[in-house]
C-alpha cells in the first residue's frame, strides 16, 4: 500500500474513532510499527493530527465539521443554514442542479423550495430529504456506497452524460495555495465529474474552512464560479483567497465584493 493511501485509512480510522493506536493501524494496514509511526509523523505535520503515547487523536476536536453529525451539529449549524440560504437562492425553477455530498449541501436541500426542478445527487441523506419533494425530479447516479455517498466510475461516467446547469460542492479545507482539498482520494473522480460537467459549479464552505488543507486536491481555486460562505468570514481572510483568484459570496454582505 502506497504512503498517500495509508495517510487516507490512517484519518478514516481517526475521523471515525476519533484516536487510534500504532498497533491497531499496524494490523488494519499490514505495515510494521516504524511505518506506522512515520506516517503518523508525517501527518502531524500537516496539522492534521496529533500524536499522543502509542498513538494519535485528531489534531481538533471538531476537525473542521467533518466528524459524526451528533458531535458536530451544534458548533458550525447556524453557519451552515446561513450558506445553504445563499447557494438556494441562486437556484432558478426548472434548472438541473447537482448537489455534491456534505452537510451544507443537505441543509440546501431541506431549503429548496418545492418547485420544478431536477435534482441530480450522489448524497443518501438528500435523497431521503428530497424524496418527500412532489415537483422536484429526483435523479441518482451509480457506483458504490462510501459512507453516505454514492462514487465510483460508473457515477462519474453518468454525470458526464447530463446537461447540469449548477453544481454545488462540499470541500473539508479551502487553501490559497493547495485549493479545495478531502481526505477521500475516493471522492475526488466524482467531484471532477460535477465540476466538469456543470455549466457553473459552487463550492460551500464555511468560514472555519478557509486556510485549511485536506489530503487531496480536487480543484483550484479559480476553477469554480464562487465560493459560498457564512457573515463570519473576516474581511482579511476574503481578500486574500480573492487575490488568489476566488469570487466569494457572503451571506448577509449584500454582495460579492470582497
Amino acid at each position: 500500500m502506497n504512503p498517500l493511501r495509508r495517510y487516507e485509512k490512517i484519518m478514516e480510522t481517526l475521523l471515525a474513532a476519533r484516536e487510534v493506536t500504532v498497533a491497531e493501524l499496524t494490523e488494519a494496514l499490514g505495515v510494521t510499527g516504524k511505518t506506522i509511526r512515520e506516517d503518523l509523523a508525517k501527518l502531524e505535520e500537516k496539522g492534521l493530527l496529533a500524536r499522543v503515547h502509542g498513538g494519535a487523536v485528531l489534531a481538533q476536536p471538531n476537525q473542521l465539521g467533518i466528524l459524526s453529525p451528533k458531535r458536530e451539529e451544534a458548533p458550525n449549524a447556524a453557519e451552515r443554514r446561513e450558506i445553504a440560504a445563499s447557494a438556494a437562492a441562486l437556484v432558478e425553477p426548472n434548472e438541473v442542479i447537482a448537489l455534491d455530498g456534505g452537510r451544507t449541501t443537505l441543509e440546501m436541500a431541506r431549503q429548496l423550495a418545492d418547485q420544478p426542478l431536477t435534482v441530480v445527487t450522489n448524497d443518501l441523506l438528500i435523497i431521503a430529504e428530497l424524496s418527500r419533494r412532489e415537483r422536484i425530479r429526483l435523479v441518482v447516479p451509480g457506483g458504490y456506497q462510501s459512507r453516505n455517498v454514492l462514487i465510483g466510475a460508473e457515477a462519474e461516467a453518468y454525470i458526464r452524460k447530463l446537461n447540469i446547469t449548477k453544481a454545488f460542492l462540499s470541500a473539508t479545507g479551502v487553501h490559497a495555495e493547495y485549493g479545495f482539498t478531502i481526505y477521500s482520494g475516493e471522492s475526488v473522480g466524482i467531484k471532477r465529474a460535477w465540476l466538469e460537467t456543470a455549466k457553473a459549479s459552487y463550492v460551500t464552505a464555511d468560514h472555519h474552512k478557509f486556510g485549511q488543507g485536506a489530503l487531496f486536491t480536487f480543484a483550484r481555486l479559480d476553477e469554480v464560479a464562487a465560493i459560498i460562505t457564512d457573515s463570519g468570514m473576516p474581511s482579511g481572510t476574503a481578500e486574500l483567497f480573492r487575490q488568489g483568484g476566488a469570487r466569494v459570496i457572503i451571506q448577509g454582505s449584500g454582495s460579492d465584493e470582497l
